[in-house]
């Protein structure tokens, strides 16, 4: 008995609906489980892709939704397109970590608006510190210039942080490498201003006084600098009886720049006593005295450095380190101008190495310096690190290859600048500028106490001797008293530290402060995302201009190839399937 054949054709097109409709079903169902559940591999070597865990560990104790206003949207040079869409990947990372707390959207300030209207946005947004960037933007018309802000807001509990996209400045990068390098800071950037935004209160730095510290026109730029992240205070160390720490939930870290005076005893106890409680000390110290004034007051073109007795050699050395008094010569210097000849009556200056402001490059893969710009510095010291195996060294900055070390006292001349530099007289290469020390640190008072004053710390003043850290805490040490400091004029008022006037070059001083700082204060470890690095891929010009034709043709010829070889092997199976059938 036969079927009937309409029959059965009902039958095929029914089964084939119902496996279309499952089918669109499954394609929904998918799409659905992806945008609720979504989860990649990162196979990159450097895992561009994967968030650190401190990123994640915030993101997670998140209470409410945060808003961030990305800048970056419409026509723009391929770079920047990509700086964007960087951006909006990383944007996209915390929003799934997060359990969609993090909102974020792409605009245009200057979208729609006409060029009176461009003006009051322009000054709003400068007051948020977002400022725009000229470019030049080729479009059908040729080249015509575009304001564009390479810039985020985030906003959160009513607080809100603006967030440099593009880094700028760095020297000895082409522009590719800059915004590479810009990409690969993201994340940080992100979640450091999340972070910040997410704290109740402000961390607190205290500011040691009492021996002469640097104070003045030329501290403007750091301090301010420190009230716009922390609680600043400045400590009198003659008047105070103690230096509150984490333990008594006051200073998180100190800092002590370029004292004058030794210390007292009673003063480096308090010092001591704050850092066995777990507080942590930015020391800035210089090795000798030496300043480019000693000649302009002395009417002469030399100097001899002096003795700089700060009766602290005990403390550092017994906490891992020697400030040497010496200072370092480096070719790798930057230049200050002096008179070559006359004109008339007008003396002709020139631009010349001095060796006693070496320019240092940071090399160590440590978050703090890590891929950051050169540091500026002014008569130097080297450092010496003191063997002690509870405490973990971390040399943070150093001199150059072509450097070496003048012992005190050294006779600082304008009159060498004369002469030609030969790299091999200068055979000290790398020596220490910055140290971090890391580790339970000893108390250098140590059997060094009365009985009875140590009844008094313990029965009056409820403060016993600490012997030991219980727990490790850290410090950093700078051989350079001026690093943090700021030019001035009368013309141009307070200039930003780290900034070279005779050669207009901004160097990295500030960035290295402030995130010294941050490894001090902050235990979130977001700084570990500085480290991560996104690596140019870069094809081989050459190889590109000599094979392109061979390439061109392998990507026209070889996947037509597979799809030919695909449907005759295919055909060639169908074929025999229904030759059978028909047998």
């Amino acid at each position: 008995m036969t079927s009937n054949p309409s029959s059965k054709r009902k039958n095929q097109q029914r089964q084939a609906s119902i496996r279309i409709v499952l089918l669109a079903a499954i394609l929904v169902c998918v799409n659905l489980l992806a945008a609720r559940f979504h989860y990649g591999f990162d196979l990159t070597e450097e895992k561009r892709f994967t968030l650190s865990p401190s990123t994640k560990k915030m993101l997670h104790s998140m209470e409410e939704v945060a808003v961030i206003d990305v800048y970056l949207k419409g026509q723009l040079p391929a770079g920047f397109q990509r700086l964007a869409s960087s951006t909006r990947e990383c944007l996209q990372y915390f929003k799934e970590v997060s359990g969609n707390k993090v909102v974020f959207r792409f605009s245009d300030p200057f979208e729609g608006k006409t060029e009176k209207e461009k003006g009051p946005i322009f000054q709003a947004l400068a007051k948020k510190e977002i400022h725009g960037t000229n470019l030049q933007v080729q479009d059908e018309e040729g080249y015509s210039e575009k304001v564009i802000f390479p810039y985020a807001l985030v906003q959160y509990k009513g607080k809100e942080y603006p967030v440099n996209l593009l880094e700028n400045n760095l020297q000895g990068m082409n522009p590719i490498e800059v915004l590479n390098y810009s990409e690969s800071l993201l994340e940080y950037k992100f979640a450091s201003a999340i972070n910040y935004l997410t704290q109740p209160d402000q961390a607190s730095v205290g500011y040691i006084m009492g021996n002469d510290e640097n104070l003045g026109a030329n501290t403007n730029d750091a301090l301010n600098t420190i009230k716009m992240l922390y609680h600043l205070d400045t400590i009198d160390l003659h008047g105070s009886m103690i230096i509150p720490g984490p333990g008594l939930g006051t200073y998180e870290a100190i800092i002590i720049n370029k004292p004058r005076s030794a210390f007292e005893d009673k003063d480096k106890f308090k010092i001591d006593q704050y850092i066995m409680r777990g507080g942590h000390v930015l020391w800035l110290l210089d090795g000798v005295r030496a300043s480019m004034d000693s000649m302009s007051r002395e009417s002469s073109q030399s100097f001899l450095t002096r003795d700089l007795t700060l009766n602290l050699e005990d403390m550092l050395f017994n906490y891992g380190v020697r400030v040497n008094p010496n200072l370092i010569e480096d070719m790798d210097c930057n230049p200050i101008p002096v008179v070559v000849g006359m004109l008339g009556d007008k003396p002709q200056t020139e631009l010349r190495p001095w060796i006693y402001f070496p320019v240092l490059m940071p090399t160590s893969k440590h978050p703090i310096v890590h891929n950051l710009d050169p540091v500026m510095s002014m008569f130097t010291s080297s450092i010496d690190t003191i063997a002690n195996p509870d405490i973990k060294k971390t040399i943070l900055l150093a001199s150059s290859k072509y450097s070496r070390v003048a012992p005190h006292p050294v006779r600082v001349s304008l009159s060498m600048m004369a002469f030609k530099l030969d790299n091999r007289m200068f055979n000290k290469p790398y020596q220490p500028v910055a140290v971090l020390l890391e580790g339970k640190f000893k108390s250098v008072f140590n059997n060094r106490l009365q009985p009875d004053f140590l009844k008094v710390l313990k029965d009056t003043l409820k403060m016993p001797f600490k012997s030991h850290c219980d727990s490790a805490t850290s410090m950093i040490v700078v051989s350079d008293g001026d690093l943090i400091e700021n030019d001035f004029s009368e013309r141009e008022g307070t200039m930003e530290m780290g900034y070279w006037r005779y050669t207009r070059n901004r160097f990295a001083n500030k960035t290295f402060f402030l995130n010294c700082l941050e490894y001090l204060t902050d235990k979130s470890g977001l700084l570990e995302c500085r480290s991560k690095e996104v690596k140019l891929r870069l094809l081989d010009s050459g190889r590109v201009k000599a094979e392109k034709t061979k390439w061109q043709w392998i990507n026209i010829l070889l996947p037509s190839g597979i799809i030919l070889v695909f449907a005759s092997v295919y055909m060639f199976f169908r074929k025999r399937r229904y030759e059978k059938k028909l047998k």
